[in-house]
């Protein structure tokens, strides 16, 4: 009994991975800044966003990662084969900008996390972050630099548990409001940039890319009896985001909005934190942030390279020169930020915002390949599973319609 439980736990440890660097891309800073407007001007009442996010995107990924084990293609490669091209076309321009957006959070985390930790200047720490990008992604085999990410991962996650104990949040009013919904035309900006900064576009094609990664078997029915091991690896890996995500905006609403506090930049958030909550609250909120921004900045141009090449048709090898460029082609807008001294804060939150409104242009494909049996054939999704992508779809749609008219 003991040797099959742990052939079992080994089986399942085989196949984790995949969803824990979808994970690393939805704590980005982009999501630290969200989370800190949110947390510093709302208090705890928008962790219910945070937890509605995670669920969708836990259905999102799933759909997504079940196309990559059924089709054996990526989600760019199928919409460039399957879609009419001028259709093909406009998708990939708008996840080409998605890109660039996510390159901008990134970058800008990167950079203000070197800052902190090390007084860098915002522009070395951005010029290091893309050097350490560039070295993991084309430098090490994709095994040890998924290895490299989860313990990224587990740092940041360790900074963030550090801190709630060290700030002792109001868990009676934290909790509950995991769940209990509250929304006002005050607080639907700052909510549709955290559901941006969680269900992320990238996210969504590198997911149906990094699942080929694992030995799926060749047959329909060697697949199907795998696929719940992608299950188990994402929902165990998108509920430790979910974690991480909600300390951000309960710290942020312990120490900030607790104490009347406007929080207007991270940089001030972390200056702030330091008389508030102590020299080791800050310590880790600039460790923490480092590693989040060179973890999200690899995931991220991953995820690009899998676009750009998939969108193109063109084999996605590290040794070309395609490749390379890919790498970090999307940061130069990035960069461009970062030396004219723009508002850093604002960008990276209007940034997360901007992806939240390219959603739909990545969803919509999704679901209709998701749905068509000449594309998955038994792992065509179900009635529920389609509904629930219909769902999720009208919610983000709907919240990018009400602020834009707001």
């Amino acid at each position: 009994m003991k040797d099959n439980t742990n052939q079992r736990l080994k089986k399942i440890f085989s196949f984790m991975g995949p969803g824990f660097l979808i994970t690393v891309g939805f704590i980005d800073p982009g999501n630290w800044a969200t989370n800190i407007e949110g947390g510093s001007r709302f208090g705890y009442s928008l962790l219910w966003v945070v937890t509605l996010s995670t669920i969708m995107l836990m259905v999102i990924q799933h759909t997504a990662a079940k196309m990559g084990i059924a089709t054996g293609k990526s989600l760019a490669v199928n919409i460039r084969e399957q879609l009419p091209k001028p259709l093909s076309v406009m998708v990939g321009i708008t996840v080409v900008l998605a890109c660039v957006a996510t390159d901008v959070a990134e970058l800008l985390g990167g950079a203000i996390g070197f800052n902190l930790l090390l007084r860098m200047p915002l522009w070395l720490g951005a010029v290091v972050t893309i050097f350490l990008e560039i070295f993991l992604i084309i430098g090490q085999r994709y095994h040890k630099l998924e290895k490299t990410i989860i313990g990224f991962l587990g740092i940041i996650a360790l900074c963030y548990v550090a801190e709630l104990i060290i700030v002792k949040p109001d868990w009676g009013q934290a909790l509950p409001a995991l769940v209990i919904p509250k929304l006002n035309k005050e607080s639907i900006y700052i909510s549709l940039g955290i559901i941006g900064a969680v269900v992320m576009p990238h996210n969504i094609f590198l997911h149906s890319n990094v699942i080929h990664s694992r030995n799926w078997g060749i047959t329909d029915k060697e697949k199907m009896d795998l696929l719940k091991y992608e299950r188990i690896d994402t929902t165990t890996s998108l509920s430790l985001g979910l974690i991480v995500n909600a300390a951000m905006i309960i710290v942020a609403a312990k120490v900030f909005s607790s104490n009347g506090i406007v929080v207007t930049s991270i940089t001030d958030a972390a200056k702030t934190l330091v008389p508030l909550a102590g020299k080791g609250a800050g310590f880790l909120f600039a460790l923490a942030l480092v590693f989040a921004g060179v973890g999200s900045s690899v995931t991220s141009s991953m995820a690009e390279v899998n676009v750009i090449t998939g969108f193109l048709g063109k084999p996605e090898d590290p040794k070309t020169l395609l490749y390379r460029v890919a790498t970090f082609i999307t940061a130069i807008p990035s960069l461009v930020i970062i030396l004219l001294n723009l508002n850093t804060y604002k960008i990276l939150i209007f940034s997360q915002v901007i992806l939240s409104i390219q959603l739909p242009f990545t969803l919509i494909p999704l679901l209709y390949l998701a749905r068509k049996k000449s594309v998955m054939g038994i792992f065509k999704s179900s009635n529920s599973e389609f509904i629930a992508l219909i769902v999720i779809s009208a919610i983000i749609i709907s919240l990018n319609t009400f602020l834009l008219f707001a």
